[in-house]
């Protein structure tokens, strides 16, 4: 069995795979040590683990880790991955996003596909029914357009995400609802539509905290898959196999 951990900005996805199936999914709020020694426990089959992680993380879980399990990575800008990145940053390039393409591409690997991962940020990457990655396009989330709106004006309040099904407002809080919530349709809409036009057969894959947001509200026809990024790191665990130890 496969330990997978995504460590995010503000919350950590433990998944625990038996081949390509998924067995469990458990969102935690803080991840400690206590967290890993009882998956530790429940699960004694364990034997490969990966964390991808947006920063540092405790030195005594990864003591732990590499302890624990015969084979032991963490995804890092040089991990050999399953498919071909022609991104040109990788350096930069966000764990959370080769992830969600490899996961796509593992699900659907004759398909060309744009994931719309809909999170603090809202991204949308391309790979090829030939396991291509071409890039994508990173644009502030609903969460961040509303916090933007209130801290770089003097008077607008801030407010959160509601059902809203008119073209313009007519209070300044319907008017921010609008704007912020029909805006970033628009966006999603017209970027699909013209990914669209490069790759006529095109699947649409969305994920994310924020994806039934845009489930509910896109013309496109689209997957949901909010696993998608723990189910693209099992892959990469096991592209790497026995040949890795961290």
């Amino acid at each position: 069995m496969n330990l997978v951990i995504d460590i995010g900005n503000t919350r950590t996805k433990v998944y625990l795979f038996n081949g390509e199936e998924l067995v469990r999914v458990i969102p935690l709020n803080e991840f400690s040590v206590r967290d890993v020694e009882v998956v530790l426990k429940e699960y004694p089959d364990l034997n490969k683990a990966i964390v991808s992680s947006v920063g540092n993380y405790s030195e005594e879980i990864k003591r732990i880790l590499r302890d624990c399990f015969p084979v032991f990575m963490e995804l890092n800008a040089e991990t050999p991955l399953p498919i071909t990145n022609h991104y040109q940053s990788r350096d930069t390039l966000g764990y959370d996003r080769i992830a969600a393409v490899v996961g796509a591409h593992s699900l659907y690997p004759e398909e060309n596909i744009v994931v719309v991962d809909a999170g603090s940020a809202i991204t949308y990457d391309l790979i090829t029914d030939r396991g291509v990655y071409l890039g994508g396009n990173i644009s502030p989330g609903l969460a961040m357009r509303y916090k933007a709106l209130h801290h770089f004006t003097g008077h607008l309040p801030l407010i959160g995400v509601k059902a809203c099904s008119e073209l313009y407002g007519t209070t300044t809080e319907t008017a921010i609802r609008a704007g912020v919530q029909n805006g970033i349709v628009y966006e999603a809409d017209k970027t699909i539509s013209l990914f669209k036009e490069i790759y006529k057969k095109l699947i649409v894959i969305i994920t994310g905290g924020d994806a039934n947001f845009f489930a509910k509200n896109l013309k496109s026809s689209f997957f949901v898959h909010f696993n998608l990024t723990g189910i693209g790191l099992n892959r990469i665990l096991d592209y790497n196999g026995e040949t890795y130890r961290g």
